[in-house]
């Protein structure tokens, strides 16, 4: 049965989730929203398609941990005889020639570690979502499985007909197995295998070395920044919000969507906090994605997700091949979410590029037409912070006026007064902190509630939301206001059941929600921080700390009961939950030396 202990590993380009018995069970190529060629995770009705399994004959034993600071993940097979050999499995990300070397593909390395192992392979890549490849051809070092729309081939210096045969053979000396596109390797697979893994090895330690990380909890920080990364793609810059589609967010609740898109909110959310890690390139990248998706908007309109290239029409459709997660269809492809209304989008945007103009390590500062070119959608920001939308939980079947997509379009504005103060504009800079303050004056008139004493999800509601515990965050209203402080015990009292938090609990279009929306937990925890409550907030991070699975990885949801990982996975929303709760919580480095 499918379950997300499942570890990640990717290069910014293609990525795949591999379980505990060393099997690729998701992948999809040639990037990270494209058709999964790996399909086993959404399809237990057909255990023996849609996987990569490598197993030694007789196997007694399996161990799995990442490489100390990678992306690559190390597996020990042992056999019934004691005799050994490792897995190491990772997509190649180097620097080469002055630039990223990611290419769309997929490495597994094996070495015998002791004795006279023989492994055993099996192999059945899909296509066309679900489908079975037309055609498998062969030739002296390769397979091919070839589909309708394009053909995938693993190039390896293992027996070929072994391979084809899923036959066990000697590992006596390191053997690779290279899959991805239909490409001639020129190189001896292992020699390749051997050297892409030193060097992508180097890349993960490299790059960890330069983090920015807080005393505590660590190797926390440190596997949620690479996961962070793993879900950035960057020949664009965009940021999925999850690797996977249609993991359900409870047991046949039918909340099943496909997040392997970018949502501009979730990654602006995701940018931000690898920035006060010192990964500005993530920053830069996501910048120069959004300034395109924005210079399209003749009238300044965003929608709240695009594909990885930038397209914004991403139709909604179920596929019937694959039974879904446990057999809990619906399996979906694409997200009508693209046709909704979320206004807090132009904050998400905003906030970001604001970045351009007030962090100083960026190499490209902002100008004055990059910022008349946000005023167009600090204009829409202004007209729409009161209008209806689906809001941040994306809503299907009915529209309100969000306090958090209101605050998000307060906190648009607020941010080009700012930005036109460093650009030394006084009329700009008078005429967006005239408008913020008017929809801030706003807010606490309508979203305030004189009956619960707090603020309520939508202006003119009674409803509470968990997206209210960020109010602080962004800077709407102060630690030490009163209102904070009541909303966040208004939102204990409601959304709290032990130490676990919903988004909401009233009834929605698929019924009331019966897990918890993981991020949420963090968002608690980021408040009480405010409100001078640390030691509660260490413990109940620590909570949070241990509900990851063996690899260091959160899904978008927990069950409060038995503390399962559901919904797509891993979420970055989550991850990055961890590394801010973090920073808040941790110990200074001062301190300890």
């Amino acid at each position: 049965m499918s379950s997300l202990e499942l570890a990640l590993i990717g290069n910014c380009c293609v990525s795949a989730l591999i379980d505990t018995r060393a099997s690729m069970t998701w992948a999809c190529l040639p990037r990270l929203d494209d058709d999964p060629v790996f399909t086993a995770l959404l399809d237990d009705d057909n255990a023996d398609q849609g996987r990569f399994d490598l197993a030694l004959a007789h196997q007694s034993d399996l161990e799995q941990h990442y490489v100390r600071n990678t992306a690559v993940l190390r597996t020990v097979l042992t056999d019934k005889a004691g005799q050994q050999a490792e897995i190491f499995d990772f997509a190649p990300r180097f620097e080469q020639y002055g630039r990223f070397f990611h290419p769309r593909m997929l490495v597994r390395h094996i070495r015998p570690l002791k004795g006279t192992p023989r492994l055993k392979a099996h192999i059945a890549p899909m296509t066309e979502f679900g489908q079975p490849p037309h055609q498998i051809t062969h030739g002296s070092h390769h397979i091919r499985y070839v589909g309708e729309q394009r053909t995938l081939r693993l190039t390896s210096n293992a027996p070929i007909t072994s391979l084809q045969d899923g036959m066990p053979f000697l590992v006596d000396t390191p053997i690779t197995l290279i899959f991805g596109d239909d490409e001639t390797i020129t190189e001896s697979p292992d020699t390749l295998g051997e050297r892409f893994l030193t060097r992508t090895t180097q890349y993960w330690q490299a790059w960890v070395r330069n983090l920015s990380i807080p005393y505590e909890w660590q190797d926390v920080v440190i596997r949620s920044a690479i996961t962070l990364k793993l879900n950035t793609f960057e020949d664009t810059g965009a940021v999925i919000a999850a690797v996977t589609s249609s993991i359900p967010e409870s047991a046949d609740s039918s909340r099943n969507w496909d997040y392997r898109f970018c949502w501009l909110r979730d990654a602006c959310f995701v940018v931000a906090a690898l920035n006060q890690l010192g990964v500005t390139q993530t920053m830069e990248g996501f910048l120069r994605y959004i300034i395109n998706i924005a210079a399209d908007s003749e009238d300044g309109y965003l929608q709240p997700v695009y594909k990885l290239n930038g397209q914004g029409r991403i139709h909604e459709n179920q596929v019937a091949s694959l039974a879904g997660y446990r057999g809990m269809g619906p399996v979906r492809v694409g997200n009508d979410a693209w046709q909704q209304v979320q206004n807090d989008v132009y904050g998400s945007v905003i906030l970001a590029a604001g970045h351009m103009f007030l962090d100083q390590r960026l190499p490209r500062a902002g100008d004055l037409p990059l910022f008349e070119q946000l005023e167009r959608l600090g204009t829409k920001a202004a007209r729409m912070f009161d209008q209806p939308d689906a809001g941040l939980w994306e809503f299907r079947g009915r529209a309100e006026v969000h306090t958090f997509s209101a605050v998000m379009c307060w906190a648009a504005c607020n941010t080009l007064a700012r930005i036109a103060g460093h650009l030394e504009l006084p009329e700009r800079q008078q005429h967006w902190t005239r408008t913020s303050r008017r929809i801030h004056e706003h807010i606490c008139s309508e979203g305030w509630s004189d009956t619960r004493q707090s603020f309520v999800s939508s202006l003119g509601g009674d409803a509470m939301d968990a997206s209210l515990l960020l109010l602080q965050r962004l800077g709407f209203l102060s630690a030490d206001d009163l209102r904070f402080k009541a909303t966040v015990e208004a939102i204990e009292q409601e959304l709290r059941i032990d130490d676990f938090f919903y988004r909401y609990i009233a009834p929605d279009d698929f019924g009331v929600p019966d897990v918890s929306f993981t991020v949420c937990n963090f968002w608690y925890i980021d408040a009480l921080v405010a409100l001078g409550r640390k030691d509660e907030a260490r413990r109940l991070y620590q909570r949070m700390v241990e509900l990851r699975n063996r690899f260091g990885l959160l899904s978008e949801d927990v069950d409060p009961r038995t503390g399962e990982l559901w919904g797509n996975f891993p979420q970055t929303y989550s991850m990055v939950g961890l590394i801010n709760s973090a920073r808040l919580l941790s110990k200074p480095w001062e301190d300890i030396f």
